[in-house]
């Protein structure tokens, strides 16, 4: 069982985090219109997906404006940034930061997602929600760049999912 910290604070996770050349576990996400997104939706395509807590907190709204900046740098790439956020809350987000590059998306369909991707928080004040992980997901359907941010505070390396989205 992987593990991430909240402020130092141990957090379980449950699931395994897909390792480089595994087949992308499937999913269903909701994006803002309430249409599905799935994995079959983004087949042929790089794909950055993105997990994270909320977009309600101040490290997913920054990780969030600057994927949809750095998004314009990486044609025929698509970014998703999961989170378990209703999608009325993603829409009001998106619209007041101006995200346009960056599909926000909301596990309230599938709550088995965070549980495939190895994503999924279970005890602690965040229980219930996803950790902060990136995963690159290449147009065949198979994971080529996965990394679980180890403190759920911090940024992750957005150069080194850059340039797993570019290979």
């Amino acid at each position: 069982m992987a593990t991430v910290t909240l402020k130092g604070n141990v957090c379980n996770l449950a699931g395994n985090l897909p390792k480089a050349g595994d087949a992308a576990p499937a999913f269903t996400l909701v994006k803002q219109d309430l249409s599905p997104l799935t994995l079959a939706d983004l087949k042929g395509k790089t794909t950055i997906l993105l997990t994270v807590p909320s977009l309600d907190t101040g490290v997913c709204a920054i990780e969030t404006r600057k994927f949809n900046e750095k998004a314009a740098a990486l044609p025929g790439a698509t970014v998703v940034v999961a989170s378990s956020d209703l999608p009325f809350a993603i829409k009001r987000f998106c619209a007041a930061e101006g995200i346009a590059n960056v599909h926000g998306a909301s596990d309230l369909r599938d709550r088995g997602f965070a549980e495939r991707w190895g994503v999924a928080i279970t005890d602690g004040p965040l229980a219930g929600v996803m950790a902060r992980a990136a995963f690159v997901i290449g147009g065949d359907g198979r994971v080529k760049y996965s990394h679980l941010v180890p403190e759920i505070g911090q940024e992750p390396d957005y150069e080194a999912i850059l340039a797993a989205a570019k290979m």
